[in-house]
């Protein structure tokens, strides 16, 4: 093929001269290795070989800051996988994937295509606690003793329900590549877990004191306060509570709630007791915002941590001035009660009030009997409205009970 003088030496390839076309020049002793030079000056070594097939094969072996005879040997091995029908060059080994690699990929392909709304906290968890304890660590090399290790530093410095959820999270991602990895099987087992969700489970639901005293500093909180009489009324998580806009309730007092992708459910469209939507009726409208419950510029209201707060302050406030006492946090604290437990109650409630546990579970959104649902496509608004009337008919008995029927002031609930 080459018209010129085969090179034998490193100092004949180096005093090669560039030309105005690329051309190759054939290396002594070695049958199929050429310098080639490129009319800029580079010059790479070669291997040249026909395939089973008859197809002519050019493999690159290198630059020739290697040595001749280095060129040869390489020369030599590539020519020969060439005739045998393989690659020039057998394929370096494949490098695992980092932990961090997987993660990402399952943020990706996972979380965010199947559009998780738990996105936020499963990023959370990888910046602050996962990422930061196994960097640069290949995912396979993560064992059991790693996640153990991992869940001990969590548990200690941030409490066993915060290791729990981790553990969940990198379950998940294990899970999730070994579902796409033929050789990789998730290494945690079923007693990895810091806690027992049953008996973590929440059965906190206020008692027909509590609700009194709740409902009346409540009145004198403001936005906030409004919004916890509201979800005693409707059973409804916060977050839907908060989103209200003056859209979403018609004339009637119709309240349709938005639904959300991938929601675990809600009550749909909810015909609201008198005493509801007064609360809704009652609240000014902001211009420029379109929520009932206006916050910032055009944003619903927030800090729902920072109110809570304040209202238990007023709560023990109360309950001191009730009893003629001093203020004692200790002592005068409504202990143990959240948010969520106003849709716990309303639920109780309901089934105090004769309401069946499945019209109750259709007004708080409460996920039933899968084949029923599926079948069952009856949309239940009037039995939501009958339900919700039944709890705010007991609600005001609750607030107005008969004068023999009233208690004082608890001190505080029995351990």
């Amino acid at each position: 093929m080459a018209r010129r003088k085969a090179v034998n030496t490193d100092n004949q390839i180096t005093a090669l001269k560039a030309e105005a076309a690329k051309y190759a020049v054939r290396v002594k002793d070695q049958p199929g290795l050429y310098v080639r030079v490129t009319p800029a000056g580079a010059k790479t070594f070669s291997a040249v070989a026909r395939d089973p097939y008859g197809k002519q094969i050019w493999a690159t072996i290198g630059g020739t800051e290697l040595k001749v005879d280095e060129a040869r040997d390489k020369a030599k091995a590539a020519i020969k996988r060439i005739k045998a029908g393989l690659a020039p060059f057998e394929e370096p080994p494949v490098q695992p994937d980092s932990f961090e690699a997987v993660a990402e990929n399952w943020m990706t392909r996972h979380v965010k295509a199947k559009g998780l709304r738990s996105e936020g906290e499963l990023r959370r968890q990888l910046d602050i606690y996962i990422l930061p304890a196994w960097k640069g660590r290949d995912f396979v090399s993560i064992r059991k003793s790693d996640v153990a290790k991992l869940l001990d530093d969590i548990e200690d410095n941030h409490g066993p329900v915060q290791a729990d959820r981790v553990l969940a999270t990198v379950r998940g991602i294990m899970r999730w590549q070994a579902s796409r990895d033929d050789d990789y099987a998730c290494v945690i087992t079923g007693k990895m877990r810091r806690t027992d969700p049953v008996e973590r489970r929440r059965a906190r639901v206020l008692d027909d004191d509590e609700i009194r005293l709740i409902w009346q500093v409540a009145g004198d909180f403001g936005t906030y306060g409004e919004m916890v009489r509201f979800g005693l009324l409707t059973g409804q998580r916060i977050a839907k509570i908060a989103s209200i806009k003056w859209d979403d309730v018609n004339a009637a007092g119709h309240w349709r709630i938005e639904t959300e992708v991938r929601e675990k459910g809600n009550g749909t469209i909810l015909p609201l007791p008198s005493l509801a939507f007064d609360i809704i009726r009652q609240q000014s409208k902001v211009e420029g915002n379109a929520h009932v419950f206006t916050g910032r510029g055009e944003s619903h209201f927030k800090g729902f941590g920072k109110a809570k707060r304040r209202l238990d302050e007023a709560i023990t406030a109360a309950r001191a001035k009730a009893l003629g006492e001093a203020v004692n946090a200790k002592k005068h604290s409504l202990p143990g009660w959240r948010f969520h437990d106003l849709r716990r109650t309303a639920e109780t409630l309901m089934a105090r009030a004769g309401v069946s546990d499945k019209i109750a579970d259709k007004v708080t959104g409460h996920t039933g009997n899968a084949i029923r649902e599926t079948y069952d496509r009856h949309d239940y608004t009037k039995e939501r409205g009958d339900a919700l009337k039944a709890l705010a008919g007991l609600i005001e008995r609750i607030l107005n009970p008969p004068a023999d029927n009233v208690r004082p002031i608890k001190e505080g609930r029995p351990a």
